[in-house]
């Protein structure tokens, strides 16, 4: 596959330039921890060493960390995942569950919201990473990304296991595939299958929520396959205020309104978005495509080292001081577009009942309303259970800590 030898030529570059990895050993299982310094994505291949003779949801390593709410102990794991095109992953991620012996646990996976490209980006590498979500934007916030569980603790009270997926890419080889919906999806579920094989309690019942590009993997979760489930029931899951692929990007306004307007800067999100589908599907797209060559070199050089909030101030400056970055007429749309339908949520029908919890304050302060009112009807006309919380009073970072206890007393009524 054309593909596969791309990736094998450029494992060899990674190989060489692979950052290491704090180790520690845990009951004799070897743990490799999140990446604690990102270095200039010059020197680190955008493309993760191929993996082979790998099971999806194979548990790799697992090492207890301190976990700042009551009740609660907290693990970093890796384990192995496969992409929207069945390339395998390693991922790293959190568990965290009651102190108290259990079994048969409620089981949760929560998809975390955009944080960036790279290992900057990588949310379990953050200060006291079990804790209650906490924004970029937030009068406390010491650092650079979103990061924590909403109503973490609440969980807990309530006996849940949580898994906790940094998806690929983020603290581990390679480029994150970034609003990738259905590659974040498999994230979250095959870290739900190795939980189970660790000694925490977890079922076999499984409930998702996430938010913002997690709130797109919350709404692919509900879409993959039946082999992604494994032995695995998806009980429900709560997009809140989702960054779904196809939606936003056919429908430009916004985060994504450079596609129809390349004069314009555009939001570093968007350039995110189209780097994620690229590294996704080498085969067939290039950054040429809609970019111009101060545009990739942002990508090439930024990807690994700069967070979102940085990577898109780097994007705005860069524009007025530059020029463009985006092309005036990109190429290729139609492979473009069949891979974004194809990585997408919102293209089959849902396995499960989804609650969407939307922002709607000031239209949509990141996501679009019009974006999340047309994820509720895509899920309509597919034929699935859909039920819609508006929250007027919350806008895009303050909606997950408002509709937590929503989506924690919904999802129990589903257990």
């Amino acid at each position: 596959m054309q593909r596969r030898a791309f990736l094998a030529a450029a494992s060899a570059v990674a190989a060489v330039t692979q950052i290491p990895k704090a180790q520690a050993k845990n009951k004799g299982v070897e743990s490799v921890t999140c990446d604690k310094s990102a270095v200039p994505s010059s020197t680190k291949s955008r493309f993760a060493p191929l993996i082979s003779g790998k099971t999806p949801g194979t548990l790799l390593s697992q090492e207890e960390i301190g976990a700042s709410v009551s009740g609660a102990r907290a693990w970093k794991v890796r384990y192995i995942s496969k992409d929207v095109n069945g390339v395998l992953n390693e991922v790293s991620g959190l568990v965290i569950a009651p102190t108290a012996v259990g079994k048969n646990r409620k089981l949760l996976t929560w998809c975390h919201g955009t944080t960036g490209l790279g290992d900057a980006a990588c949310p379990s590498a953050q200060p006291d990473p079990v804790r209650d979500l906490i924004s970029y934007f937030d009068a406390p916030s010491t650092q650079q990304i979103d990061y924590g569980v909403p109503g973490l603790q609440g969980w807990i009270n309530d006996g849940y296991v949580v898994c906790a997926t940094d998806y690929q890419g983020l603290g581990t080889p390679g480029q994150h595939q970034y609003v990738v919906n259905r590659t974040q999806a498999r994230d979250a579920v095959y870290l739900a299958q190795a939980t189970r094989q660790m000694k925490v309690g977890a079922g076999t019942k499984l409930g998702c929520a996430g938010w913002s590009q997690g709130g797109g993997a919350a709404a692919a979760v509900a879409e993959l396959d039946a082999a992604d489930y494994g032995e695995l029931k998806l009980v429900g899951t709560v997009p809140m205020s989702p960054g779904v692929a196809n939606i936003a990007y056919g429908m430009p306004k916004g985060l994504t309104a450079a596609l129809s307007n390349p004069s314009i800067s555009p939001d570093g999100h968007l350039l995110m978005v189209l780097a994620g589908f690229q590294i996704a599907n080498p085969d067939v797209l290039k950054l040429s495509d809609y970019f111009t060559p101060l545009g990739i070199e942002i990508i090439e050089t930024s990807w690994n080292i700069q967070p979102v909030h940085h990577f898109s101030d780097t994007v705005s400056r860069l524009f007025r001081l530059k020029g463009a970055i985006m092309q005036a007429q990109p190429t290729n749309l139609d492979r473009w577009q069949a891979a974004i339908t194809a990585g997408s949520a919102a293209t089959r029908k849902p396995v499960a009942p989804i609650l969407l919890c939307t922002d709607t304050f000031d239209g949509g302060t990141v996501v679009p309303v019009s974006w999340q009112t047309a994820y509720a009807a895509k899920v309509q006309q597919l034929g699935g259970s859909i039920k819609t919380i508006d929250y007027p009073n919350d806008d895009h970072f303050s909606l997950p800590n408002s509709c937590a206890p929503d989506a924690r007393q919904w999802l129990n009524g589903l257990f």
